[in-house]
């Protein structure tokens, strides 16, 4: 095992990190920039080194910095959390060039399964589902057209790398796809660094499945069942919960063990998610991509396998076998995780930074809450706007629901506005209670809301 690592990272999850190393008796590092100086998890880590200013390539994205502080601080090993460098290859590579183990999987693995256009290629060779559209990247627009011509519309144009909806672009017909197919490309070009896009059939009505794996160095392979990340806006998603509440076993199992099957084909280990889009009135599922770190929404399978993934990944690191065999893994009750943003959600969802004068969060039994903030915490303007996870974990999903109802009339963040209204409202929204959403329920029901 390590004796100490660097936390490449920031807010909650660098807490979560924090906090599972202690238990496995593992010193940390944290790394924060000026804005977050004030932090908890720059408080809370046994040691900490600031790398740079506010915006994130001065100092979260800026590798020499993150590199330089982990040599000054002694340390074994990186942990990158999700977000900023966790899918860098090059930053993988760096880290064990310079005998720093990354926290992570292979950089081969991240290269293949990070790439759009390789990963469906690995998935066909499989017979893991892909949706109908181009073998490889689009270099313009006839052969975008021929492609849309063979499957039909309306296709979606997206980019070979990065993800979170950035270039992305669905055509309905050959004029949309002219322009869709230019916009995805600037788009790709300029969030990545790689204009790389490729085409595929649009599904509609479609929810978004995902299945978590864990594999080790050893080469066993597991997957902890499916996470249902359907409700979401923009493609950013609002709430996760699992196991998927429209989902016969028959499917579970295929879905699964598809999985599985790719990623023991790119020699995976570490943890990793395999998404999905679902076509549920056909029960059909089709791959989407690959994320080759831990999720914003693990805690809801923490919650129902009772496996602390975050611990998994730091031993697995260190050269450790798994421990568990997929007989072992039990699925057990529900659980949902409401993402809480600091946006006002009846303006248009803008940032809503600044002095938390109150944080009072919820508790009882069967609530857990991911956070880093506090009262008299200020809210910095320079990253993502998550600021708490709240989760909720019960024997059954419309007990989950009635909890997080109740935990979040109990849940106080003045004066800055959240997404706490909204949840609220979507905890007791009849298609929600039903499951019988899509991709796009939430910016139908906003639209609806707008025209009230």
């Amino acid at each position: 095992m390590f004796s100490r690592i660097l936390i490449a990272n920031r807010g909650e999850v660098a807490l979560r990190i924090i906090r599972a190393a202690r238990e496995l008796g593992v010193e940390t590092v944290a790394v924060y920039s000026t804005a977050d100086s004030e932090s908890a998890h720059v408080r809370l880590a046994d040691q900490s080194v600031c790398i740079g200013a506010p915006p994130a390539a001065e100092s979260y994205l800026n590798i020499s910095r993150v590199i330089s502080a982990a040599e000054v601080a002694n340390v074994d090993a990186i942990h990158p959390g999700y977000g900023f460098l966790a899918e860098n290859a090059h930053f993988a590579e760096v880290c064990r060039s310079c005998k720093i183990e990354f926290i992570g999987p292979s950089v081969e693995s991240m290269n293949l399964l990070g790439d759009k256009v390789s990963c469906k290629r690995l998935a066909r060779k499989y017979k893991v589902p892909v949706a109908p559209g181009s073998t490889g990247k689009i270099e313009d627009i006839d052969s975008a057209r021929k492609v849309a011509q063979q499957i039909g519309y309306p296709v979606i144009v997206k980019a070979a790398a990065g993800g979170g909806g950035r270039g992305m672009r669905v055509a309905h017909n050959e004029v949309s796809l002219r322009s869709g197919l230019a916009q995805a490309k600037s788009e790709a070009e300029a969030a990545f660094g790689n204009a790389t896009i490729y085409l595929e059939k649009f599904i509609e009505k479609a929810r978004h499945v995902e299945v978590q794996v864990l594999g080790d160095q050893h080469g066993n392979l597991v997957h902890l069942f499916e996470r249902d990340c359907t409700m979401q806006r923009r493609h950013q998603k609002l709430v996760e919960e699992a196991p998927c509440p429209i989902m016969n076993g028959d499917t579970r199992r295929e879905l699964c063990k598809s999985a599985v099957r790719l990623c023991r084909a790119a020699k995976y280990y570490s943890a990793g998610t395999v998404e999905f889009l679902m076509n549920p009135r056909k029960k059909e599922f089709f791959l989407m991509e690959v994320n080759t770190r831990v999720q914003v929404e693990h805690p809801v399978t923490e919650l129902i396998t009772g496996i602390d993934i975050v611990k998994l990944q730091i031993k697995i690191a260190a050269g450790e076998k798994l421990g568990i065999t997929q007989r072992q893994i039990k699925s057990k009750g529900h659980a949902i995780e409401l993402r809480i943003n600091a946006e006002d959600p009846d303006n248009n969802f803008t940032p809503n930074p600044g002095r938390i004068d109150l944080f009072d969060p919820p508790g009882g039994p069967g609530i857990r809450v991911d956070t880093h903030c506090h009262s008299g915490y200020r809210v910095p303007p320079n990253y993502d706007s998550m600021i708490a996870k709240l989760i909720a974990h019960a024997p059954t999903r419309e007990e989950a629901i009635a909890t997080l109802r109740r935990a979040l009339m109990e849940f106080r963040i003045d004066p800055i506005k959240t997404t706490i209204p909204l949840h609220a409202d979507l905890m007791r929204n009849a298609n929600f209670i039903k499951s019988t959403i899509d991709i796009h329920f939430i910016e139908r029901l906003l639209e609806q809301k707008k025209r009230v």
